[in-house]
């Protein structure tokens, strides 16, 4: 389990090589980067797979920004940081503040600490947050909208620095990622410098702003899995959730106006002025869109377009939905 040195007295020497057979280079190098360096360097089977898993998570989260991406074009398609909506903000902020983290532990020579905060950032800030959060408006806005390129935008952006920062850590697997994003098998990542990040106004406020909102987040989401554990809902789309608000904590939420049921991927979400912060669920009694999947009270409501909810026809047929946060 915890793994053991190596050595040779001992007969427990692994050989790189079959490690590479089984696992292919990159999993061998990051092991090696995983592994605290200043202390002896442990392996055995079960460490590998953290490591395997480990892996999987960073090359599960380019393939959906990869994904994401098979329509983007910067040349036609890029907008001014100011014109994205407030989380692609946070989430550049947040990207910048990594990258110039990252670069101290390269200058350090602490790969350990970069392998860590590569995975936490892919399964934490992205996988459990922003992208999580992206996809109704990557599926469900219009295709051509300024809501979906502003998010396009942002993951053009995360990619590419993505890309970079690991490159020197999983070399094969960062230099795939270069030629889905460069469209050349001819260049090769190791022939640029660092993603140079346009800077959003106002970083500060929005790294601060929007930790305390993914902490109401992370109680809401917990009030949902007690629901859910009961059998009262089975996606968070079924929860309509009423917010009973502090003073500071309804200063936070209510700029987000409509967009805070996309933040919480709920339904429905009210905000109801209270003393002390507490989250009411309740399963909600509206038909599911069949498009986007939210239970809505105007499903059925377009006569021509049986099965779909307002905003679906709307981002579909007319002029599509306002979203300014989230």
């Amino acid at each position: 389990g915890k793994g053991h040195k190596m050595s040779k007295s001992k007969g427990n020497v692994v050989a790189p090589q079959k490690v590479m057979d089984q696992y292919g280079a990159d999993i061998l190098r990051l092991w090696v980067a995983t592994t605290d360096y200043s202390g002896e360097l442990t392996i055995s089977d079960e460490i590998l797979k953290r490591v395997v898993e480990g892996y999987r998570r960073i090359r599960n989260t380019l393939k959906f920004l990869l994904a994401n991406l098979s329509d983007f074009d910067p040349k036609t398609h890029a907008l001014p940081v100011e014109e994205w909506l407030e989380i692609d903000r946070y989430a550049l902020a947040l990207t910048r503040k990594l990258q110039g983290e990252l670069q101290a532990h390269y200058d350090a020579y602490e790969f350990h600490f970069i392998v860590q905060k590569l995975q936490s950032f892919c399964s934490e800030d992205l996988g459990g947050f922003y992208l999580d959060i992206l996809k109704d408006r990557l599926y469900t806005s219009g295709a051509d909208s300024r809501a979906r390129r502003a998010a396009q935008n942002a993951l053009h952006h995360l990619t590419h620095a993505l890309a970079r920062w690991m490159a020197p850590i999983l070399s094969f697997t960062g230099e795939e990622v270069w030629h889905e994003l460069s469209g050349s098998s001819d260049d090769s990542v190791f022939l640029h410098t660092w993603h140079e990040l346009p800077s959003p106004a106002g970083e500060a406020d929005l790294l601060d702003r929007w930790i305390r909102i993914r902490a109401v987040r992370a109680e809401v989401q917990k009030a949902l899995e007690t629901v859910r554990v009961a059998g009262a809902i089975g996606s968070s789309l079924q929860a309509e959730v009423t917010l009973q608000a502090s003073p500071d904590t309804q200063a936070l939420l209510a700029p987000l106006g409509d967009d805070l049921r996309f933040v919480l991927i709920t339904s429905q979400a009210r905000i109801v002025a209270a003393d002390t912060d507490r989250v009411e669920v309740t399963p909600s009694t509206a038909k599911k869109c069949e498009r986007c999947w939210h239970y809505r009270d105007d499903v059925d409501v377009h006569a021509d377009h049986p099965g779909l909810c307002g905003r679906c026809v709307s981002n579909l047929y007319g002029d599509g939905e306002a979203r300014t946060h989230a």
